[in-house]
């Protein structure tokens, strides 16, 4: 098959930074089997192409973007025909692979993966806070021959609007991720990790007064904070002021070959974020034997309670009471991580690829 896939980014010509790590996994065995054409919206500013992962990356640039994704799309078709186009990521991106498979008369998906379909007003996030992106997503879905989600609370949203969808997750990479049986935590204090890139919907003040409760508590721990900071050092300031700043380490960006070694040291991932479709690195740390505690989305919402721990979004005494419960009873991390490691292992990128081929032929 020949195959477009249309992102936002994600797949810098770097290979590791500024890298959606999912998606580079899907794409390395897709083309593995198939011709794979990489369709950036704004990878960079400027127009370019560049090989990776065995794909062709298109990136389009800024200017006028959507129309020339789609005459770039169309160009491409007529080298040779595309049998489908695939948006991962809705809104624009959705927009562009289903127009463009209208034009080309070719099979379209959408795969939700990020807010697509969520509006949190006070903080300016997500895809449906405004009347024309809601009725662009209306028409989008129900014109994409097949629409995919990560997780059952995104299905359940889609099913709310009335489209019937697919859960596929994003499955993690087990060559880039090995698989690493659980471990005691022992005597020591526990070790907590956090990583996401520091903005308003991955709610880190809740993360910090989670955090202060337990320092308050007598809790002995350490957490790194791990992601782009995009609040220009707000979090380090009410960490500071929280009292935490002996025992909270903020690392900024790390590659995945960076960020491997210190998750898997990690005894527990902690998630704070207000909506997830995933996340992905609650399955990358299952894969390391890491369990997850954090707010009720995403994964967190399917896994819980035997495979995750999932509290209230915004609520951070109910956050602090989860980590002290987990990180106290090693017995019970123990189980929960190797539930979460049999579940993550069962829907790893070789799976998410498979179910992706299925759609593609319309065999699902």
């Amino acid at each position: 098959m020949k195959i477009a896939l249309v992102v936002p980014g994600g797949v810098d010509r770097s290979g590791d930074r500024r890298v959606i790590p999912a998606l580079l996994a899907l794409v390395e065995r897709l083309a593995q089997r198939h011709d794979v054409h990489v369709f950036a919206l704004r990878q960079e500013p400027l127009a370019g192409e560049w090989p990776l992962a065995g794909a062709t990356v298109h990136n389009i640039g800024d200017g006028w973007t959507r129309l020339r994704a789609i005459a770039a799309i169309a160009r491409e078709h007529r080298r040779a025909r595309f049998d489908v186009i695939h948006a991962i990521f809705s809104g624009s991106c959705g927009l562009v692979a289903v127009a463009a498979a209208a034009v080309l008369r070719v099979r379209s998906a959408v795969h939700i993966a990020g807010g697509e379909l969520v509006a949190l007003h006070d903080i300016g996030y997500g895809g449906r806070r405004r009347r024309i992106s809601r009725l662009r997503e209306a028409v989008v879905l129900r014109v994409a021959d097949a629409v995919t989600a990560a997780s059952a609370p995104v299905i359940a949203s889609l099913r709310d609007l009335g489209i019937e969808a697919r859960r596929v997750p994003l499955g993690v990479d087990l060559r880039a991720w090995p698989v690493s049986p659980p471990r005691p935590r022992g005597d020591r204090p526990a070790r907590l990790i956090h990583v996401a890139s520091l903005n308003r919907v991955k709610d880190q003040p809740t993360l910090l007064r989670a955090l202060s409760v337990l320092l308050r508590q007598g809790q002995a721990f350490t957490a790194d904070l791990v992601g782009v900071d995009t609040l220009h050092g707000e979090m380090q300031a009410l960490a500071a002021t929280l009292g935490l700043q002996d025992c909270v380490r903020f690392h900024g960006f790390m590659t995945q070959r960076e960020l491997r070694p210190l998750l898997a040291q990690a005894d527990l991932l902690v998630v704070s974020s207000r909506h997830e479709a995933g996340p992905l690195v609650a399955l990358e740390a299952a894969i390391a034997g890491v369990p997850t505690v954090g707010t009720a989305v995403g994964h967190l919402v399917e896994w819980a309670p035997s495979a995750a721990s999932a509290v209230p979004v915004g609520d951070a005494g109910a956050l602090a009471a989860a980590i002290t419960e987990v990180v106290g009873d090693d017995a019970l991390r123990l189980r929960m991580a190797a539930a979460a490691q049999h579940r993550a292992m069962r829907e790893d990128a070789d799976c998410t690829a498979r179910a992706f081929e299925a759609i593609y032929r319309g065999s699902a």
